[in-house]
């Protein structure tokens, strides 16, 4: 057993100073428990430290590496594609944030780099995964996902992601950004083909995600019962209401707009991209409107990956959603409890005894400066030491 000895604790249930002892990969006690808790074998100094959950990051995509033009990935082999995969999750964990999502990869392979580090054959950030995204034929996406047309085909193509072992369902309901000629928020799978995929996950309750851009889009996937709507770049007063009187959580994923419209056609992001995401852009800001005065529940999501949108840089995002009207204590809930919450996960999230010693050591009070995410001191996963 270890302590970190001398901090402050820091999580949604606010701040108080509280050592915290760790043994076999696990919380085992905090503040004054924590001399009850046995023999210490080592304690680290955390004095004049924040202690922190580690971040998780609801929208990832481990085979992506930020490149400007990510059609360029389609004919590189699956062999380049796993060695990206490991460097994105360890340069995640390193960078404090100890467990993602990914909604969509390439045959099974971020299922399989999420057993890999659950095996501790690599290090990195835990992974859960949806396998590939359920899409129409030629929809968003259409490179790597698994297409399928009408109610039946839908449900089998979603089965076969839980034959594979998904944790989580992915569809895209709208078009995208990234794919030439995809209109970014025209509906694409149809209500009763979301219906059909909300189907296939209702009885393992596997949670399930939509790629959804567009009003209309948006709107059919919550009444689907779709459990997180991905970008939600057009959401309108309506379907934030319609969000919230669900429960359906919004991950906004601020950093892969900014990734293509900070950097521009310049950078060699594709002409037809960068006009897109700048239309996007503008209708962004209304609907972070839309969604805080609705109460939306908000998950932190980075899409990570997509152009300029780097794995070590995911911290960046609360920043983002800080921008965009969201408190520091806000912001961190979004990126722990929520989404925790929204990963069905009940083991990490808090720094509280019984909860996976996911932890990051940071120089600041992140709910007083959000920049202090941004170098972490330390990154514990699992009780290991990563970073």
């Amino acid at each position: 057993m270890y302590v970190l000895r001398g901090g402050r604790v820091v999580d949604a249930a606010g701040s108080r100073e509280a050592d915290v002892a760790i043994a076999d990969g696990e919380i085992v006690a905090v503040g004054d428990d924590v001399d009850d808790a046995g023999d210490v074998d080592e304690e680290i100094d955390a004095a004049r430290k924040t202690v922190a959950p580690g971040l998780i990051d609801a929208h990832v995509h481990v085979m992506m590496d930020g490149r400007p033009d990510v059609s360029t990935a389609v004919s590189e082999s699956d062999y380049a594609a796993s060695y990206r995969a490991a460097s994105n999750l360890r340069a995640a964990v390193e960078a404090g944030v100890t467990t993602v999502r990914d909604l969509g990869s390439r045959g099974t392979l971020a299922l399989d780099a999420g057993e890999a580090v659950a095996e501790g054959e690599l290090d990195g950030a835990r992974v859960l995964a949806c396998g590939r995204n359920v899409i129409m034929t030629g929809g968003h996406g259409n490179w790597f996902g698994r297409e399928a047309d009408g109610p039946a085909e839908v449900r089998k193509a979603a089965r076969e992601q839980l034959k594979a072992g998904a944790d989580v369902l992915k569809c895209m309901a709208t078009g995208g950004v990234l794919t030439e000629g995809a209109v970014t928020g025209a509906p694409e799978l149809t209500p009763e083909e979301l219906a059909a995929f909300t189907d296939a996950a209702a009885p393992t309750d596997t949670p399930t995600a939509a790629h959804a851009h567009g009003e209309a889009g948006i709107k059919n996937a919550v009444e689907a019962g779709i459990t997180s709507v991905e970008h939600g770049t057009f959401m309108d007063r309506e379907a934030a209401e319609m969000m919230a009187d669900r429960g359906t959580y919004w991950v906004p994923t601020a950093s892969a707009l900014r990734g293509i419209v900070d950097n521009g056609i310049e950078a060699g992001i594709p002409e037809d991209a960068v006009a897109k995401a700048e239309d996007a852009a503008d209708r962004f800001d209304d609907a972070w409107d839309h969604a805080l005065d609705a109460d939306v529940p908000i998950a932190m999501g980075t899409d990570a990956g997509t152009p300029f949108n780097f794995f070590e840089d995911i911290p960046q995002e609360l920043a983002y959603m800080v921008d965009y009207g969201l408190s520091p204590e806000a912001a961190l809930e979004a990126a722990t409890v929520n989404a925790a919450d929204l990963l069905g996960l009940d083991d990490v999230g808090r720094v509280e005894e019984g909860y996976r010693a996911d932890l990051v050591l940071l120089d600041a009070d992140p709910t007083e400066d959000i920049e202090a995410w941004r170098e972490p001191a330390a990154v514990f996963a699992a009780g290991d030491r990563v970073a």
